[in-house]
C-alpha cells in the first residue's frame, strides 16, 4: 500500500515537472518569440504597455489555463464513467455523449445562424450540456434494462453513431458558413480564448472537481478486502 501511494505521488510530481516545462514552451514558443527575460517581466507586472506583454497575458495565458482545465476535466469525466460502468474502455466519446453534445450543438448553430441570430459562447454551452445529458440518459434508461456493462457500453457506441449520423445528416443541407462553424466548434480549438471564457470554465469545472474528489470512497486494502467477509460472518 505505500509503495503504491509513492509511485502515485511520484507520479503527480513528474507530471507537474511536465505541465510546467510545457507552459515555459508554450509563452516562449509561436508566432512571436519571447525570452525569459521578457516572460519574468510581464508576469511581474513591470511591463505593462508592451505589445509582449498582450502576446502574453491575453492570448497565450488564457489559452493555456483554458487547455489545463479542460483537460482536467475531460480525463476526470473518463475516469468518473470508467468507475461507474466498471469498463476501462468507457467514456464520453464511447458511450455517445460527445456525439450527443455535437448533434445538439449543430441543430442550435444552423438554427441561430440561419436566421441571422447571434450565437454566444453561453449558448452553445448550454446546448452541448443539453445534448450530453440526453445521450446519456439514453445510456441510463438501457442500463435499467441490461445489467451487463460490456453490452451496455455497446450500445453507448450505437447511440454515439446514430448521433453521429444524424449530425452529418443536418450538415449536409447546412450552409456552407454554418458548416465551417460547426467544423471549427467540434476540432475543439483554443485560439481565440479570452479571460471572461476562462472565468466560465473555472466556474464550471473547479466545482465539479471539488464533488468529485469528495465523492470518492477510501480506497481498501487487499488484506482487509479478503478478511471483510468473514468479519461480516
Amino acid at each position: 500500500m505505500k509503495n503504491r501511494i509513492m509511485r502515485c505521488q511520484l507520479g503527480f510530481l513528474l507530471l507537474g515537472f511536465l505541465l510546467a516545462v510545457l507552459a515555459a514552451a508554450s509563452f516562449r514558443v509561436g508566432s512571436v518569440s519571447l525570452s525569459l527575460q521578457d516572460i519574468q517581466a510581464i508576469l511581474s507586472g513591470t511591463d505593462r504597455e508592451s505589445t509582449a506583454y498582450h502576446i502574453l497575458w491575453d492570448i497565450r495565458l488564457p489559452r493555456l489555463l483554458a487547455a489545463a482545465l479542460l483537460g482536467g476535466a475531460l480525463s476526470v469525466s473518463g475516469f468518473l464513467l470508467q468507475t461507474f460502468f466498471t469498463n476501462p474502455i468507457a467514456g464520453p466519446f464511447v458511450l455517445g455523449i460527445s456525439s450527443g453534445a455535437k448533434l445538439v450543438v449543430a441543430l442550435v448553430m444552423i438554427l441561430f445562424l440561419g436566421k441571422g441570430l447571434f450565437m454566444g459562447s453561453a449558448t452553445m454551452i448550454v446546448a452541448a450540456f443539453a445534448g450530453s445529458m440526453l445521450s446519456m440518459g439514453f445510456v441510463l434508461v438501457i442500463a435499467k434494462r441490461i445489467r451487463q456493462m460490456s453490452v451496455l457500453v455497446v450500445c453507448g457506441v450505437m447511440i454515439s453513431y446514430i448521433c453521429s449520423a444524424v449530425t452529418d445528416f443536418v450538415v449536409t443541407f447546412a450552409d456552407d458558413a454554418n458548416i465551417v462553424n460547426l467544423h471549427n466548434w467540434s476540432m475543439g480549438s483554443f485560439s481565440g480564448m479570452t479571460w471572461d471564457q476562462v472565468r466560465v470554465i473555472t466556474v464550471v469545472v473547479l466545482p465539479v472537481f471539488v464533488l468529485a474528489f469528495c465523492m470518492a470512497k477510501p480506497s481498501v486494502p487487499i488484506s482487509s478486502a479478503k478478511n471483510m467477509p468473514e468479519a461480516l460472518a
